[in-house]
């Protein structure tokens, strides 16, 4: 048996970032259940398992209900040792939980003048005083654990840390705000990050434009790598016959280096379009077809 973990849109859910960072980026296997914000029936509702009210929320398969990303981090690490969610240097460890759990509980301007919507990157966004407060927080921080552990992650490998940081670095990138160089590297690591990519990919192409997440802010570009080119195509001889992420065969297609790929549906062809070198198991496909 695998978990369960529920999470909200794709492009605003700062929070279900962080519990599906949890999962993809250590390898811990779970089932996906998305919860759509534009419904009218509460998030509590969707999900259907009370006490629970909140996304990101896990059905742990050994039993039990994590609905809270702190809490989360915690059980997959007690229930999965071996996946190295934590430092296991003490030192590091304990610099990582204080990170996280500040993380956790802190930064109320940023969150509320910066809402994650990875749709969208601004420019010429205003940096009231209570903002640049939280930014100089999260950069004294950043610049501790990074001069600490050497990096390249605040502790040295990627651990919970980063995944919690993960949605700060998309605020700090989508709102084009003031860091120093320290922090503008440690923001452009997880704009390249291939599990990051993959979640704004499907940020990107699943679910509707939420109006209410937009700011009154000029717009422009994504700032982190521009994906490789690839397009939609209705119909053609394709290199596999059964698509690389479900094993279904094929019924959907995309144009890229030269060649049509399948897939079995949609929204597997659409992530791909989206950013296609960010998928280990697309981009093992295409090389073996060299």
């Amino acid at each position: 048996m695998t978990d369960t973990l529920h999470i909200g849109d794709y492009a605003y859910s700062s929070w279900s970032l962080r519990g599906w960072l949890l999962y993809h980026r250590f390898d811990i296997p779970c089932r996906i259940a998305v919860v759509d914000f534009n419904r009218a029936e509460s998030v509590a509702a969707q999900l259907a398992l009370p006490p629970a009210r909140t996304v990101p929320c896990a059905e742990l398969s050994g039993g039990g209900l994590a609905w809270d990303s702190l809490a989360l981090a915690e059980e997959l690490a007690c229930r999965r040792p071996e996946a190295g969610l934590w430092p296991t240097d003490p030192v590091r460890r304990a610099t990582a939980r204080s990170l996280a759990a500040e993380m956790h509980a802190g930064f109320a301007t940023l969150r509320t003048l910066c809402p994650m919507n990875l749709r969208l990157a601004y420019a010429g966004v205003p940096v009231p005083a209570p903002l640049a407060a939280d930014l100089a927080r999260i950069e004294e921080i950043w610049s501790f654990a990074l001069a600490q552990s050497g990096g390249p992650w605040l502790c040295g490998e990627y651990c919970v840390a980063d995944a919690f940081f993960a949605p700060v670095a998309a605020r700090i990138a989508g709102y084009g705000l003031p860091v120093g160089e320290t922090a503008a590297r440690y923001v452009a690591r997880h704009l390249s990050d291939p599990a990051f990519r993959r979640f704004r990919a499907m940020g990107l192409v699943r679910g509707e434009t939420l109006a209410r997440y937009a700011q009154e802010h000029a717009t422009t570009q994504w700032p982190g790598p521009a994906p490789e080119a690839a397009q939609a195509v209705d119909r053609g001889s394709s290199v596999n016959d059964i698509c690389p992420y479900s094993g279904a065969p094929v019924a959907h297609f995309l144009g890229f280096r030269g060649r049509t790929w399948g897939f079995c549906n949609a929204f597997c062809r659409d992530k791909t379009l989206a950013d296609p070198t960010a998928w280990p198991a697309f981009a093992a496909l295409v090389a073996a077809a060299r």
